[in-house]
């Protein structure tokens, strides 16, 4: 389990959602010799605890509920709905990790004396040594890589943090789990909006924010084409379910709230050669280090390749990205996560 894994009796923190990813990662960190607690986060009042309770109970670790609640409503889902309110296409996962899951299992290893969290993430956490500087790294096996969603991640958070699963594959783990016996390894995949289940954000977010009024679909030469249905059920780079015919496939390329207008163009023009990013948070490198003309690798959706880019403006928080090949639905509301050439991230921001 690598360098990180050698302090025998060392007392750890894991966060045990009694999926087959946590569940592992707990077995793995027990057998490795670590004295092991378990944590599961309420998030709601509809979180069912009951896997990680079994899961912990098999593995004969104890357990910590954590209420979680207020913190997952304001900067989750929340969140969520005030960003589509505003025209943009937000990614909950990522404020979810830095506010709710991964900050809440810092805040009670601390009120435990216990030096480290684990997660089940299938990333690695790095130190870069000369920088002094903790940074999240690619996965081996990039179909899991999941750093995409753990940018907004802290230096105090990367520095107590774990990830034993990061050069494991899904399906070893799986077939051990079994072997085993643990419970866990029949689990269905995690839903990719866990507050969702049906994937019906158009209705969450009318609970919340009220319903949002039709109005007109722009072309792109400014002429009114039809009317839409409220900007809440668009997001940028949707072809399918817009509800009009023009004699030519269209796409949406940009939505104003304000206007409430949901811009469209035709097959191409969805593509972009430039981002802008806000909110930055620095991982590998630090503010000081940023400069115009820095190469990166940009990834701008979880399942996106990372993409060429050079940095071509910086402001007081903000930086512009110009791609070597354009880029097609670059989304506001969504992350644009810059990468090394090793994988390693180096800063990240959310898309104007």
């Amino acid at each position: 389990m690598g360098g990180l894994w050698n302090k025998m009796k060392e007392k750890i923190l894991i966060g045990m959602s009694g999926g087959l990813d946590s569940t592992y990662s707990a077995y793995l960190c027990r057998e490795a010799g670590y004295e092991v607690t378990g944590a599961v986060l309420r998030m709601s009042d509809e979180t069912d605890i009951t896997a990680a309770q079994t899961a912990a109970e098999e593995l004969g670790i104890p357990l910590h509920v954590v209420d979680m609640r207020q913190p997952f409503e304001t900067n989750v889902m929340q969140y969520f709905a005030d960003e589509y309110a505003c025209g943009r296409t937000p990614n909950p996962c990522v404020q979810c990790n830095r506010h709710v899951k991964v900050a809440g299992l810092v805040d009670l290893a601390r009120a435990l004396g216990i030096p480290s969290v684990v997660t089940g993430h299938y990333a690695r956490i790095t130190f870069d040594p000369a920088r002094r500087r903790y940074f999240v790294q690619a996965a081996g096996d990039l179909r899991k890589d999941q750093s995409y969603v753990l940018w907004a991640l802290t230096q105090e958070q990367l520095s107590m943090l774990k990830t034993p699963l990061s050069e494991i594959g899904k399906e070893e783990i799986r077939a051990h789990a079994s072997a085993l016996g643990l419970r866990a390894a029949v689990s269905k995949e995690s839903q990719d909006i866990c507050f969702l289940p049906d994937g019906d954000y158009v209705s969450f977010v009318t609970a919340r924010r009220g319903e949002f009024p039709p109005g007109d679909f722009v072309d792109e030469h400014g002429a009114v084409v039809g009317r839409h249905k409220g900007i809440i059920r668009y997001t940028v780079g949707q072809r399918k379910g817009l509800g009009i015919a023009l004699g030519h496939p269209v796409f949406v390329t940009s939505i104003d709230a304000c206007a409430n207008t949901v811009h469209l163009a035709p097959s191409g023009m969805e593509y972009e050669k430039s981002l802008t990013l806000s909110a930055l948070n620095f991982q590998r490198i630090g503010p000081s280090e940023l400069c115009e003309g820095m190469r990166v690798f940009v990834k701008i959706r979880y399942a996106a390749a990372r993409a060429p880019a050079t940095v071509s403006k910086i402001g007081a928080d903000s930086l512009t990205l110009t791609l070597d090949t354009p880029q097609r639905a670059v989304t506001p509301g969504q992350s644009g996560v810059c990468y090394d050439g090793e994988g390693g991230i180096l800063f990240g921001g959310t898309i104007l």
